[in-house]
């Protein structure tokens, strides 16, 4: 395989391809009886009313229940299909002291769902080992020889941990050699479940669970918080429990992108909340080496690109194991080493990340915006398996459609036959699973959900997948599908931005996947002097002034865009508050207005 299988040869004479101008939509019109009716009612600010309303919150009761979270609006785990089966599964184990094996995914919410499963069965009384699979050497998923070993070494109860939705081979051989199985997972199933004891996932087809969007150690939360409800332990001790386990669940919550909303909102926000005061070695020693100070509360943005990814390149560089240990020793020293390496592999990702994103970029700035379809797959030899998601989403976000990215350094599977595998992101409006069902013929696995998945296929297939992704994507997607779109909360003058607002804006969060930071659109702002290059000539201090008042706003990526920031340009502004704790640290304030997007003024459309 050449370096990089990118895309056809780019035509001569044809311009080439650029990103397409983002798409403003609202802000929406909401009766100003609603807006007062929450302002008064619950004393908040007209702009966070106006946010509320505007995302379906405008219910009183619906709004109070948003913005003050109670670990008692957690769902009964109860209504979740088979949780009483698993529970008196494992009560039966515990009671007659059978060992106990959590089979667990490498990334962030598969270490996280071992981690709190296994430190709540031990507590329980358990004798519980793990095995979660090296990335490059095994892959994804759960595998035949590690069952066997288990099997071997006395084992009687497997609990998959985000993964084992779409594993019934192996599950049925589990059970050929007298192992029971409970699948707990959040990715999509197929049609024929596997033949565990128990299967917890909300997303199958015939689960009542209100909350789909749980991801992989929600799930393994809601497990433990029904074996606690079942304990013998006191209430106290139940609910002091799993506010701690909440700790690591919305770490993970946060890092696998799920919709922060309803029940994962209460997870997040009060689990975010606890990392003020952590006890944890690993995981205060992890918060050390992210830069945090002690006592300083991760927002949602940071956990997101500080701690996630340090977690993560532990399996993406080398072995997830060391991120369970980080979490489970009593040894202070071997914490603060165990974190210094996740620090060093960070790096290292970081540099292979960039490496892979910058060889495809150039490739594709020489293209045409014919070479561009709908749906776009790269592939080159030698690339990290550790790093294909992450590159995969960096590409998402430069070219505003469905991207795989896939390598030749896929792990055994079986034979001899060379296979590529690699990991896929997508846009909003286009489910990338059901893309992948459409042929699955083509696949020797492949699984996930509707933003993100991995597969794979034998590497004479790669020309007929692109095809086919293509193809599908092109019957699927509008143009105005594959453009940039701002969803605007609400009209805001910069004089509105008092401390108070701000801090209720702020308190509006976590801010993540289904709960985004707000948008807010200034009509006709004047730019108020030259910008200051921050740094690589592409990220600016802007001054911004509005309604009578001006604020330096970060550009960030608007080096192509440099000449709209020309002193004097009145333009239409979207912008978001973002929480800046190192401003603060330096003694400067302790918020920042980032710019999202801007026109002229006398070109700006907002629908």
């Amino acid at each position: 395989m050449a370096n990089a299988e990118i895309m056809p040869t780019p035509q001569a004479g044809k311009k080439a391809w650029v990103r397409p101008e983002a798409r403003w939509s609202g802000p929406p019109v909401i009766p100003s009886s609603m807006i007062e009716a929450l302002q008064s009612s619950l004393g908040i600010h007209r702009v966070v009313a106006a946010i509320l309303a505007a995302r379906g919150l405008g219910d009183l009761s619906t709004a109070r229940e948003f913005l003050f979270p109670r670990l008692d609006g957690l769902l009964d785990p109860l209504a979740m299909r088979d949780m009483d089966r698993a529970v008196s599964r494992i009560r039966k184990a515990l009671e007659a002291h059978e060992p106990i094996l959590l089979y667990g995914d490498y990334d962030v919410d598969g270490t996280s769902s071992v981690v709190v499963l296994k430190k709540a069965l031990e507590i329980l009384g358990g004798a519980v080992s793990f095995h979660v699979p090296h990335r490059l050497k095994e892959g994804y998923g759960m595998r035949a020889e590690v069952i066997e070993r288990a099997a071997r070494e006395g084992v009687r109860l497997i609990i998959s941990v985000d993964t084992g939705i779409r594993a019934a081979e192996v599950v049925r051989h589990a059970n050929q050699l007298g192992l029971d199985v409970i699948v707990t997972d959040h990715h999509l199933p197929e049609a024929d479940l596997p033949p565990a004891v128990a299967v917890l996932n909300p997303n199958r087809p015939d689960c009542d669970y209100p909350n789909k969007h749980l991801c992989g150690a929600g799930v393994a939360l809601k497990l433990v918080q029904a074996l606690l409800q079942r304990s013998e332990l006191s209430e106290g001790r139940r609910a002091a429990l799993l506010e701690s386990f909440l700790k690591p669940v919305a770490i993970a919550t946060v890092a696998d992108i799920v919709p922060l909303v309803g029940e994962n909102r209460i997870i997040v926000q009060r689990g975010l909340s606890g990392l003020r005061n952590v006890k944890n070695l690993g995981l205060k020693s992890l918060l050390g080496v992210a830069g945090f100070e002690e006592g300083e509360t991760p927002s949602a943005h940071q956990v997101a690109f500080r701690l996630a990814p340090r977690i993560n390149a532990a399996g993406r560089m080398a072995s997830a194991s060391d991120v369970i240990e980080l979490f489970l020793t009593e040894d202070g020293d071997r914490a603060r080493d165990l974190a210094e390496q996740l620090d060093v592999l960070n790096r290292d990702r970081q540099q292979v990340e960039s490496d892979i994103v910058d060889q495809i970029v150039r490739e594709c700035e020489e293209m045409t915006a014919d070479g561009h379809p709908s749906a776009m797959v790269f592939a080159g030899a030698g690339w990290h398996l550790g790093v294909l998601g992450i590159v995969a989403s960096r590409l998402v976000e430069r070219f505003s459609r469905p991207v795989f990215v896939l390598s030749d350094a896929a792990p055994n599977v079986g034979d001899d036959t060379r296979c590529l595998a690699g990991s896929g992101r997508s846009i909003p409006t286009f489910h990338l699973l059901d893309a992948l069902e459409s042929m699955g013929d083509l696949f020797r696995k492949f699984g996930g959900h509707k933003q993100a998945a991995g597969l794979t296929l034998r590497a004479d297939q790669l020309h007929e997948f692109r095809t086919r992704f293509a193809a599908f994507a092109s019957r699927c997607l509008t143009p105005d599908d594959l453009r940039p779109t701002y969803s605007v909360d609400a009209e805001a003058a910069f004089s509105e931005l008092t401390e108070d607002c701000i801090s209720q804006v702020l308190s509006l969060g976590p801010f993540g996947f289904g709960n985004t930071a707000p948008i807010f659109l200034a009509r006709d702002a004047e730019v108020a002097g030259p910008p200051k290059v921050l740094r690589e000539g592409k990220h600016f201090s802007v001054p911004i002034r509005h309604n009578g008042r001006m604020l330096l706003c970060k550009a960030w990526n608007f080096g192509h865009r440099s000449e709209l920031l020309t002193p004097g340009t009145r333009l239409d502004v979207l912008f978001q508050i973002e929480d800046d704790p190192g401003s603060r640290k330096r003694g400067y304030g302790s918020w920042c207005v980032v710019l999202k997007d801007v026109k002229r003024s006398t070109e700006s459309f907002v629908s």
